[in-house]
């Protein structure tokens, strides 16, 4: 469970609040004025973003599929770029 520490508090206490995370994998929500505005937790390396990664690896295969699928069905024998610098000078 998170701890809910102010900035004020989080101030004087940074040396030990610090140690805390590292030693402890404490997690703290950070708060200005009661209004919770951050977390501060261990960092546990690439395995935070591993997900994220493999989100976006999916959504790269997915555009270049799409752009293989309109290339293999491009009928105007002008390019997309020409197509669009036609529209911008108008």
């Amino acid at each position: 469970m998170s701890k809910v520490i102010g900035m004020i508090e989080l101030e004087r206490q940074i040396s030990h609040i610090m140690d805390t995370v590292q030693e402890e994998m404490a997690e703290y929500v950070i708060t200005i004025q009661n209004e919770p505005v951050a977390v501060l937790h261990p960092f546990k390396g690439e395995s935070n973003h591993a997900p994220y990664q493999r989100e976006i690896d999916a959504e790269l295969e997915a555009m270049k599929s799409l752009a293989k699928d309109i290339a293999e069905a491009w009928v105007s024998p002008k390019s997309g770029v020409e197509l669009v610098e036609e529209q911008r000078r108008y």
